[in-house]
C-alpha cells in the first residue's frame, strides 16, 4: 500500500469510528461476500484500458460494415433497419467516448481507476 492509499483507508477507518484493523477486515469479509462485483469494483487500469480497445477495435469493424452497407444503398438495396442501427452504433459510440472521460476525470484526480 502506498502512502496515499494508506492515508485513504486510516482515513476510511477513522470515519467509521474502528480501528485500522477492524476495517480492513470488516472490508475483506464484505467482498469476499460477492465476487462478482468485488472482480468489477477492483478492476486495474490495464484491465479497463483493454476492454475500451477492444471496444474501439469493435466499432472500427461496424465502421467497415457501414461502407458496406453505402456500397448497398448506392447500388439501390432496401435498408429498413438503416436508421435504428445507426442510432445504435452512434449511442454506443457515445457512452465509450463517456467511459473514456470518466477513466481520464478519475486518472486526473490521482486515483488509480
Amino acid at each position: 500500500m502506498n502512502e496515499p492509499e494508506y492515508a485513504r483507508f486510516t482515513a476510511a477507518a477513522t470515519h467509521c469510528k474502528m480501528t485500522n484493523a477492524a476495517f480492513l477486515a470488516y472490508a475483506v469479509d464484505k467482498a469476499a461476500r460477492d465476487l462478482t462485483r468485488t472482480a468489477a469494483e477492483i478492476a486495474t487500469e490495464r484491465e479497463v484500458i483493454d476492454e475500451i480497445f477492444a471496444a474501439r477495435r469493435h466499432l472500427g469493424r461496424i465502421h467497415g460494415l457501414f461502407n458496406q452497407v453505402a456500397k448497398a444503398l448506392n447500388s439501390g438495396a432496401d435498408t429498413p433497419h438503416l436508421d435504428a442501427t445507426a442510432r445504435a452504433v452512434h449511442d454506443a459510440a457515445r457512452r465509450m467516448e463517456a467511459a473514456v472521460d470518466a477513466l481520464l476525470a478519475h486518472r486526473d484526480e490521482g486515483d488509480p481507476a
